[in-house]
């Protein structure tokens, strides 16, 4: 049985048909292995999350997308992690994908990553649009965690059609209650989040 805590579900249970990718979770990260509390590949998120969430599906779907996640909670162990992570030796095994122009303490310094997560409150969540036609992921201009200016909302030097799939997932967000975060255009923060000052711990099983 998972101890969760209350007011927390997988976002699969309740969202029907949202898609998910827990990048944490994989190999397929900026540290390149697992993150400590991930042991599930699955989105855990509070239920103001979740309801949220089921809005920007809709909206998404009017528009033809539909929303796949790549996290969501995070336990405040994972966030620890990557602080350890960044103090390591450079192994050069994820720069070039994820931070070819800055070292890793800088991710930190540039507001990439935080020592203290919005994400471990529960109510964030990192995402990306697809095609509900053809279940292709939209191009965005960039991947998931690359920690670079042309990930910033408004970036020069990603086209038209990257610049408006990122207005698009924008507008759904923020007509669904969420706030946009300037360097990121993945993440998002519900307005009114249920536990605006917890950092939770509990992993993610």
């Amino acid at each position: 049985m998972t101890s969760m805590m209350d007011g927390f579900v997988f976002v699969d249970d309740v969202v029907s048909g949202i898609r998910w990718d827990a990048k944490y979770a994989t190999w397929d990260n900026f540290t390149g292995k697992p993150v400590d509390g991930y042991l599930a590949n699955r989105v855990v998120g509070t239920r103001a999350l979740c309801t949220a969430l089921e809005r920007a599906q809709e909206q998404a779907a009017s528009l033809g997308f539909g929303l796949l996640l790549w996290d969501g909670y995070r336990p405040q162990r994972a966030v620890d992690c990557f602080l350890h992570w960044s103090q390591q030796p450079e192994d050069g095994r994820t720069k070039s994908r994820h931070y070819p122009n800055i070292g890793r303490a800088e991710m930190f310094e540039k507001g990439y990553v935080a020592a203290r997560s919005g994400h471990s409150r529960g109510s964030t969540v990192d995402l990306t649009l697809y095609d509900l036609a053809t279940g292709e992921l939209v191009s965005m201009g960039g991947d998931h965690d690359l920690m670079d200016p042309v990930s910033h909302h408004g970036a020069q030097g990603i086209t038209s059609v990257e610049a408006r799939n990122r207005q698009h997932l924008r507008s759904i967000m923020e007509t669904c209650g969420f706030s946009a975060y300037e360097c990121e255009w993945w993440h998002y923060t519900l307005d009114n989040e249920p536990y605006p000052d917890t950092y939770f711990d509990f992993p993610i099983t």
